[in-house]
């Protein structure tokens, strides 16, 4: 089964698991389910990429130069990206650095500890041992027990230079078909994207997300989203799909976690085996879902306040129920989650709670979210 089992677990207020839910006006999420990803036009602008032909313009050798621009990002990073298989299913993965780390999507590792790994253009196996995941941004990093000579690590590039109508690759195993390909621009930045739950697997709310055109399919997870630098600039994660027809793909709508997320997880989860710095915002407390007299959920009571956190220092309470944050309504514990998660630590945020039946705000500078 390609793309392997989901293994995630959402973010939490004070050290309690939030639970996910579905993408508000958008779509529900699968995990990389099957896009029919559309293509973009090759005359999409490439943000600090090699020049593309503009739309309507007269260049002579203008799609060749495009084609020859995708040839060169292929053959210069496609040997970074592997196939990861476990015992219950595949993903993809992208070399690290010459020690032999991969980074992967943690819903790809799964449960497993050991994985077999299978570099780009090559048939040989090699073995592999995990080092360690972080669920609530769904990373992991996965290590080979004998990195072979000439193990080409990715670049990864600078998520603040990812925008709007960039031409993107996005390169993986999916279905299986290892050292695939396909291509598409990016479609928009900073998506807040709640994973669903799967038997086995919570999900988790992860912010700051790419959106791409190119397709993302089943396998496709933990691998490179991809510049026309030849710089990764996500890893692919996710696909949508529509709403009200049982799970069919939304063609074209993928989401990959970007570049800056994964490389500061990855590096801690490197060095210290855990993450220890989540760059996540919190408000420092516990919480739930409040359900008003008709048994409707109603906004996140608080149920317990950090001493001497941001929400301590700003005043709120044991009893008080959270109804926004910021312009964004807050119902449920869910949608106080990935309001946060849109958010960054040490940002100030206005909080509009009720108190004994009067609505009041606070203004918190919102802090870090602890980890396990």
């Amino acid at each position: 089964m390609p793309a392997g089992p989901r293994q995630t677990r959402p973010g939490a207020f004070g050290g309690r698991p939030l639970a996910p839910g579905a993408v508000a006006a958008l779509a529900a999420l699968v995990l990389t389910g099957c896009s029919g990803g559309s293509s973009s036009d090759s005359s999409s602008p490439a943000n600090g990429s090699p020049t593309a032909p503009t739309a309507g313009a007269t260049q002579p050798g203008g799609a060749n130069q495009l084609q020859s621009d995708y040839q060169r990002v292929i053959k210069d990073v496609l040997p970074s990206v592997v196939q990861i298989t476990t015992a219950s299913g595949l993903g993809s993965g992208i070399v690290y650095d010459d020690k032999g780390d991969i980074v992967t999507n943690a819903h790809v590792v799964g449960t497993a500890t050991t994985f077999t790994v299978t570099l780009a253009g090559s048939t040989k196996p090699l073995d592999a041992t995990l080092v360690a995941g972080y669920p609530e941004s769904d990373l992991a990093v996965i290590r080979l027990g004998s990195p072979p000579d000439g193990l080409k690590p990715a670049t990864f590039g600078d998520s603040t230079e990812v925008d709007l109508g960039q031409i993107t690759l996005a390169m993986g195993s999916p279905l299986g078909l290892s050292s695939s390909v396909t291509q598409g621009i990016v479609s928009a930045t900073g998506r807040t994207v709640s994973e669903p739950g799967t038997p086995g697997s919570p999900g988790a709310v992860i912010g700051n997300m790419v959106q791409t055109s190119a397709a993302i399919n089943p396998g496709n997870s933990g691998g490179a989203l991809v510049n026309l630098n030849g710089e990764v600039i996500g890893i692919n994660t996710l696909a949508a799909t529509e709403p009200d027809s049982s799970g069919a793909a939304a063609p074209g709508i993928g989401f990959a976690i970007p570049a800056s997320t994964v490389t500061s997880i990855a590096d801690q989860l490197i060095k210290d085996g855990k993450v220890t710095n989540s760059g996540r915002a919190a408000l420092g407390i516990t919480a739930r879902t409040y359900f008003d007299q008709n048994f409707r959920p109603a906004g996140a009571v608080v149920v317990a306040v950090a001493p001497d956190g941001p929400a301590a220092s700003a005043g709120l309470q044991v009893g008080d129920v959270i109804t926004r944050i910021g312009d964004t309504p807050v119902d449920s514990l869910n949608s106080l989650t990935t309001a946060l998660a849109s958010l960054a630590p040490g940002s100030g945020v206005a909080v509009t709670y009720s108190r004994d039946g009067r609505s009041s705000t606070a203004d918190v500078t919102l802090g870090t979210l602890e980890t396990p």
